[in-house]
């Protein structure tokens, strides 16, 4: 089937202002879009600009908006998206490097701020510090994040106000909030306690719809919110 690609373009260097470009492409309908971008370099102009990397959904690099709505591209398939014109545009709410490039600094200044590493001040086990099956599964769902920010860039909180903390940095903290082994619950609810916290979540469910990995963000976020205001993790 032949497709038409509308890729969002800007060069800072060359552009006043940000184009679409059109591309006709043949192609599979199994195709997924990461191809088609890829195609498009390798044979039609070699100055296109995204991130990938393993191209299996694992690493999150190539997160972008397609038709309207964040996907990772190496997963869309061309078939699925049930229209011969795609529109490819970079994630919302991070400022422009080049093409579906965006500046990710402060997406990793918000998840570097609610501390999302292990902290536990008892002494070392001679082994592993135990958990239960039941244990490991209150929080499973959120050692899922591939911090592609997928779910971020898609909340209009984040889009209105870059300073909010975004799903992805509550996912995050989540995962170790309630985690048994864990003693820095409190001082990342204390963290996430203000107006570009939780609080900022209007539960929308973007973040959820987005997520490549299929997590309950809106369901986390609220857990998170409960944890707060009850001052309890259960």
């Amino acid at each position: 089937m032949q497709v038409t690609l509308k890729v969002y373009r800007f060069n800072p260097e060359q552009d006043k202002k940000p184009y679409f470009a059109s591309y006709d492409v043949e192609v599979d309908p199994t195709d997924r879009v990461l191809d088609v971008l890829e195609y498009i370099k390798g044979n039609m102009d070699g100055t296109l600009s995204f991130r990938r990397s393993c191209a299996h959904g694992v690493c999150g690099s190539d997160a972008m908006r397609i038709n309207g709505r964040n996907y990772l591209a190496c997963k869309v398939l061309v078939q699925d998206l049930g229209t011969s014109t795609i529109t490819v545009e970079p994630i919302l709410g991070l400022s422009v490097i080049k093409d579906m490039i965006v500046d990710m600094e402060p997406f990793f200044e918000h998840f570097r701020s609610v501390l999302p590493y292990f902290i536990n001040d008892d002494p070392e086990p001679a082994k592993e510090r135990l958990q239960s099956p039941e244990e490991r599964a209150r929080f499973d769902d959120t050692t899922k994040c591939i911090l592609c920010a997928a779910c971020t860039t898609s909340c209009p909180s984040f889009w209105a106000n870059e300073q909010y903390v975004g799903p992805a940095a509550i996912v995050n903290a989540h995962r170790f909030i309630f985690d048994s082994r864990d003693q820095g619950a409190a001082e990342r609810l204390q963290i996430l306690n203000n107006q570009f916290g939780v609080y900022r979540c209007h539960t929308i469910f973007n973040c959820t719809v987005a997520c490549p990995r299929e997590i309950e963000i809106t369901k986390a976020i609220g857990e998170v919110k409960k944890a707060i205001a009850t001052g309890r993790i259960d």
